[in-house]
C-alpha cells in the first residue's frame, strides 16, 4: 500500500520507490530491491497498476509502474481503516522471561541485557532525532516512545520475578 500512495504522486521507476521510501519511511532500514520488484509485480497481477512504460538502459528495460483507479480505490479503504492497537498480548520479551524462569536460567540477566540494548538503541535514536530533517524526527520519537514503554515494563517485570517464577512454575 505504501508504494501505492507513492505512486499516486506520478508514475516511477522501481528505484525511485525504493529511493523514496526509504528516505520518507524508514532510513534505518533500507527496502530491498527484490522486495519493491515483487511487490510491484504483485500490484500489477491485482488490478493496482500498470506498466505505463519501458525505457531502454545498460541492463534491463526500466519500466515505469503508475497506479489505477483500482488501486486508488484499494489505498483508500487501507488509509480510511486503523490499524490494530500493538502490542499482542504475547511479546517476545514476556515469552524469553518465563521460558528463562520455567528452565531456571537468570531472568533477570535477561532483562537486563535487554534493557542496555533499549538503551542503546534510545541513544542512537536521539541521535537521530537532534540531527535529522522532520521525518528522522518523527519516526524516531515514535520508535523512543514504545522502547520507553518497554523500558517500563522491563522494570515492572524485574520487580516481580520472583511471584512470576512462581506462577509459571505451578
Amino acid at each position: 500500500m505504501t508504494l501505492l500512495g507513492l505512486l499516486e504522486g506520478g508514475p516511477s521507476h522501481g528505484y525511485e520507490l525504493k529511493r523514496s521510501y526509504d528516505t520518507k519511511f524508514s532510513p534505518d532500514r533500507p527496502l530491498p530491491f527484490g522486495q519493491v520488484y515483487a511487490t510491484l509485480s504483485r500490484l500489477q497481477r491485482d488490478g493496482f497498476v500498470v506498466v505505463e512504460g519501458l525505457e531502454a538502459g545498460s541492463g534491463p528495460d526500466r519500466k515505469t509502474y503508475a497506479v489505477t483507479e483500482a488501486g486508488r480505490a484499494a489505498l483508500d479503504e487501507w488509509l480510511a481503516e486503523p490499524e490494530p492497537p500493538e502490542p499482542h498480548l504475547q511479546a517476545v520479551l514476556f515469552t524469553k522471561v518465563v521460558l528463562a524462569l520455567l528452565s531456571e536460567r537468570s531472568a533477570a540477566r535477561f532483562l537486563d541485557l535487554q534493557r542496555a540494548a533499549h538503551l542503546d538503541r534510545m541513544r542512537s535514536l536521539t541521535e537521530l532525532r537532534r540531527e535529522g530533517d522532520l521525518i528522522d524526527s518523527l519516526l524516531a520519537d515514535h520508535a523512543l516512545f514504545h522502547l520507553e514503554a518497554d523500558l517500563r515494563w522491563i522494570d515492572l517485570t524485574e520487580s516481580r520475578l520472583d511471584a512470576l517464577a512462581a506462577e509459571v512454575s505451578g
